[in-house]
């Protein structure tokens, strides 16, 4: 099992489209779920700098591809959330063809990072997201957040039904991380380590 220790973390720049992906050829690790999810969150406590990635408490904040470069050799990718319904259908509808570009013709994507809120079960378009993700055969890791919301008997039932919900099997990992707490990520970061 390779260890991830992350020592190094900037944030490059926002892309509106594949076109505007660095062209470096370095890994890349996506991160998708709902807005408000945490995601942002989630990359901070990861890299341990809570300032690189921009939080915000209204929804669907993140609407590009948002690229920040760790230890200077692969990069997480923070996708536009999806299932935020203030914005028009055109919106959405250039945000899903972009997700699908994306997905389906970034080489260097070496796995999915898919997190859901642990107090909420999963909805249609987190098991959508699932399904696409299997579909292309992408490594898929499937996060759960919020984990300090709850005690840890209704954390593992919960999970437990989340990963049931998204069709997760014996083969896929399923973590349970609190970015509030600072609890979980270190095993995500190496199964991560393990995917370059």
């Amino acid at each position: 099992m390779r260890k991830m220790k992350i020592k190094q973390s900037e944030f490059i720049k926002s892309a509106p489209t594949i076109e505007y992906c660095p062209r470096t050829g370095y890994p890349e690790f996506a991160f998708a779920g709902r807005s408000n999810v945490g995601k942002s969150s989630l990359i901070n406590y990861l890299v341990n700098n809570r300032k690189l990635a921009r939080t915000s408490s209204s929804p669907g904040r993140t609407q590009m591809f948002n690229y920040y470069l760790i230890n200077g050799s692969f990069y997480f990718v923070d996708l536009p959330g999806y299932g935020y319904a203030k914005v028009s259908q055109s919106v959405r509808k250039k945000w899903r063809i972009e997700m699908d570009r994306f997905m389906s013709q970034r080489e260097q994507l070496k796995g999915v990072v898919q997190v859901t809120d642990i107090r909420h079960t999963a909805t249609e378009l987190d098991k959508e997201m699932a399904a696409y993700i299997k579909q292309l055969n992408l490594p898929w890791l499937l996060v759960v957040t919020k984990a300090d919301k709850l005690s840890k008997s209704q954390q593992k039932q919960q999970a437990a039904k989340i990963a049931q919900d998204l069709g997760l099997d014996n083969s896929q990992r399923l973590f349970i991380i609190s970015s509030e707490k600072k609890f979980g990520g270190e095993s995500l970061l190496n199964e991560l380590a393990n995917l370059m």
